[in-house]
């Protein structure tokens, strides 16, 4: 299977130790991006605009010139970063918070706009901004301290399926004197909570109020409130190679600028013990491991890791393909609401323009039938896959997204044929290793689903579809705790993988 897709930036510079309370705006400046609606998303995030606008005023009040992106594309987020380097000079302090979400790609984490277009591995490069060259580029123009702020650690509608990037975001590789923080550990993603704040925001500004913390406290004690009010469930990762102090509020609370509050008490908390089936990267206090694969490199970067050997085919019972859940059009009969909504969509009315120029465009009709797969018009998926096929019979994508999507409506002797040859042209690639798992799980040969679950995980050990899956497969085969342990441990990782399946028909 293949279609699971997050990131999210900040940064700061010192100030120098003889500067008084706050230092000029000039020698602060700050971007503060709130992304919250992506048209490729079910719906429009809840808390990227609020929590930027809440941010960008408290660092207005710490005495950073602030500049203020709500739901950029592409082209404003790249002036926006022109803006923010030009204003830098030597020993400026430079934030850059970004709320939205985050791909990790290629071992870097890359902010997304919201006009982005990503169907494969290189449109995140094309179309994201690397957390990285970000750093880099502020870290070349003089500043002093670096800090960012990552809020981007949801699960994004590019990761679905159809795709082979990993979940969550990657360690930073950053200059001298540079604080990274991320709203969730490394690989890890939480969902968006619907309320109109973010939790980690929401402890962030707490303990930005606080007087004379410095930096690198006011985020620890960040993750300490994060990780308590979530229970565990939510582990902020903190990176710093800070050479110097920086504060973002001096003095006592009388001697800030007009309108900020600082709280007084500055004890940090004890750190909370992370829960025996939380999967975790940095948290304050390492749990003992859970029962399960050892940390490995996502798909994407399998290249340096040597590989399973393959599962072994499946076979599974014989059963009678299911009827369509989206019909294709047919000549006399009208379309479907579905067919009419797709018919309208900006995305499907762009590749079809391509597709009615020149049938034989393989890029444009595979990209239609990820669309119709990713809205639920499977037939419509298989056809576009069909022909892509035709074009050209090797494409192992092609043949992977046919067998999910034959899978998922219940085409399962064809499905399985798919998968066969994915993985006899491309052996061990773990999204079609995924698949035949989930075409196993629901032919019932729980034994082979273990298999190619299995497998797949020596691959990507945080492929939550496929230690999910295992789970199920365990239980139906009579290991109940194992199972139980695996499904807990996807849950925590992803908490709608259970709604996932149940769309596959699989409970």
């Amino acid at each position: 299977m293949t279609l699971r897709l997050l990131l999210l930036l900040g940064l700061i510079v010192p100030a120098v130790a003889s500067v008084p309370c706050f230092a000029a705006a000039a020698d602060r400046v700050a971007l503060v991006i709130g992304n919250a609606k992506y048209p490729d998303a079910d719906a429009p995030l809840t808390e990227p605009v609020n929590d930027a606008r809440d941010l960008a005023d408290e660092l207005k009040r710490d005495g950073f010139n602030v500049d203020v992106l709500e739901n950029a594309g592409g082209e404003a987020m790249r002036h926006a970063l022109d803006r923010l380097y030009g204003k830098i000079k030597p020993g400026t302090v430079a934030l850059v918070f970004f709320s939205g979400y985050g791909i990790q790609s290629n071992r870097q984490s890359y902010l997304i706009p919201v006009d982005a277009q990503i169907w494969q591995e290189a449109d995140v490069r094309r179309d994201g901004f690397s957390l990285e060259t970000v750093l880099g580029e502020i870290n070349g123009r003089g500043a002093g301290v670096k800090i960012a702020l990552i809020d981007a650690s949801r699960r994004n509608p590019y990761e679905r399926r159809f795709r082979t990037a990993s979940a969550g975001l990657a360690p930073v590789i950053a200059p001298t004197g540079t604080l990274v923080m991320y709203s969730a550990a490394l690989s890890a993603v939480v969902s968006d909570s619907g309320r109109d704040h973010s939790l980690f925001v929401q402890e962030l500004l707490k303990e930005i109020r606080v007087p004379d913390l410095s930096a690198e406290e006011t985020l620890n004690h960040t993750r300490v409130g994060v990780t308590r009010a979530s229970r565990n469930e939510q582990v902020p990762w903190i990176s710093s190679s800070l050479a110097e102090d920086f504060t973002f509020v001096t003095g006592p609370a009388g001697n800030r600028p007009a309108g900020g509050a600082a709280e007084t008490n500055v004890t940090p908390p004890p750190a909370p013990t992370p829960s025996p089936t939380q999967v975790v990267v940095a948290p304050p206090a390492p749990p003992p491991a859970p029962p399960m694969p050892s940390p490995a490199p996502s798909p994407v970067q399998k290249a340096d890791t040597p590989p399973p050997a393959p599962a072994p085919t499946a076979t599974p019972a014989p059963v009678p393909p299911a009827a369509s859940n989206s019909p294709s059009p047919e000549p006399n009969v009208a379309p479907t609401s579905t067919q009419v909504a797709l018919a309208d969509d900006p995305t499907v009315k762009s590749l079809s323009a391509k597709i009615a120029a020149n049938p034989d465009d393989v890029s444009a009709l595979y990209r239609r039938g990820q669309v119709y797969a990713s809205k639920g018009a499977y037939d419509l998926a298989i056809k576009d896959f069909d022909d892509t096929i035709r074009i050209n019979p090797k494409d192992v994508e092609a043949l992977n997204n046919r067998c999910w999507a034959r899978t998922v409506i219940g085409e399962l002797q064809t499905a399985l044929r798919d998968c066969n040859e994915a993985l006899r042209l491309r052996p061990n690639f773990v999204d079609a290793l995924d698949s035949r798992g989930l075409l196993n799980l629901k032919s019932g040969a729980n034994k082979n689903a273990i298999a190619d679950f299995d497998a797949a995980l020596k691959i990507n050990p945080r492929l939550t579809s496929s230690l999910y899956g295992r789970g199920l497969a365990r239980q139906r085969s009579g290991a109940a705790q194992e199972g139980a342990l695996d499904i807990a441990n996807a849950k925590a990782m992803d908490p709608n993988v259970v709604q996932e399946f149940e769309s596959y028909g699989v409970r």
